[in-house]
């Protein structure tokens, strides 16, 4: 044998042996979110995915996941944390930091949605389109909305606009927050998990979410009045979430491996998303019944002076694109036409 054909043997031995080696890679990916086990985020999205890609990898790409913030740091600090490779994946609100993707708080205007379902594929759609590079060094694998927001409270009943006046209410994102002032209301900025706390000591007189996550929160517990618009008006505001995982943790898998993780993100995922949170608004709202709380329902002309009194908010928003070199009236546009293809 030539030494010519020994080297192209060896070379092709070292290929396969690397081949190989690749297909044997295991992979454990640190998965961080921000709810307790008993929410259906944990349970019906983070568990029953790391389940999937473990399966279809044939167990060589497994989950360590860290509920509640476990692993360290806030709800904040997630954006970051996935960005740096301090976590491998992560499931969060990028409105937590206020102003750091503004593209995305097209879905988070006040009175745009309906159904988690609907509004959560139109998301994706228009993540696509215009905010990929507003998560650099992130491969987002789903984002979605929660179901319809409303407005609960402890000692004061609000049945009309006026009666925001004085009160301190929870915001999760920076458009919430501007819809509370715009309606009379003193906003404070708050992730999730502290807002029980806040509310049995003052801090807060009411908060603003949605029903899903009323009971892992014990969150009917501390409140006692929640305010729900007419139903056939768009929701009063929504919170975008996004499940994101370190770009440089993706690029460093086998193609096999990537093959998973590509299956298990994108559109189909981020709809399949909404849809649970839907499903999650009867239970959620039933724990406040049981518990005997007071719902106030506003009616349509009281709803639609809500819904005048945001809509500078869309201008806001708009302007702000505009100055960024982004076509803002045609993103607005494009984010309400995308939901209402999917609402059909």
């Amino acid at each position: 044998m030539t030494f010519k054909k020994r080297l192209l043997q060896g070379t092709a031995v070292l290929a396969l042996a690397a081949a190989a080696q690749a297909q044997a890679q295991e992979v454990l990916l640190k998965v961080h979110h921000i709810w307790p086990t008993v929410a259906m985020g944990h349970s019906r999205v983070v568990t029953p995915w790391c389940e999937a890609i473990a399966k279809d990898s044939n167990n060589r790409m497994r989950c360590q996941i860290l509920p509640a913030m476990t692993g360290g740091g806030t709800p904040a600090q997630l954006v970051d944390r996935v960005k740096d490779g301090v976590d491998d994946v992560v499931l969060t609100l990028p409105g937590y930091t206020p102003g750091r993707f503004p593209i995305m708080e097209a879905l988070e205007l006040p009175f745009m949605t309906n159904t988690a379902e609907a509004a959560s594929a139109a998301a994706w759609d228009f993540y696509s389109k215009y905010a990929t590079k507003e998560f650099a060094g992130t491969k987002i694998l789903a984002t979605w909305v929660h179901d319809e927001g409303f407005v609960s409270t402890s000692s004061k009943s609000i049945k009309n606009m006026n009666d925001f006046k004085g009160l301190k209410i929870r915001a999760a994102s920076r458009q919430s927050s501007k819809l509370l002032a715009r309606l009379g209301a003193t906003p404070v900025g708050m992730p999730i998990p502290p807002v029980a706390d806040a509310m049995t000591k003052g801090t807060i007189d009411g908060f603003l979410t949605a029903w899903e996550i009323i009971p892992a929160f014990k969150l009917h517990e501390v409140s006692k009045f929640h305010t729900e618009i007419e139903q056939s008006r768009p929701s009063m505001f929504t919170a975008g979430f996004v499940m994101a995982m370190n770009q440089a943790k993706y690029d460093s898998l086998p193609a096999d491996l990537k093959s998973v993780i590509d299956k298990h993100s994108g559109a189909a995922l981020s709809r399949t998303i909404g849809r649970y949170w839907d499903e999650a608004t009867v239970p959620g709202r039933n724990a406040a019944i049981a518990r005997g709380n007071t719902f106030n329902k506003i009616d349509a002309a009281e709803t639609d002076r809500w819904i005048q009194a945001s809509a500078p908010l869309y201008e806001e928003w708009v302007a702000d694109m505009d100055k960024r070199g982004l076509p803002g009236k045609q993103m607005l546009q494009d984010a309400k036409d995308l939901i209402k293809k999917y609402t059909k």
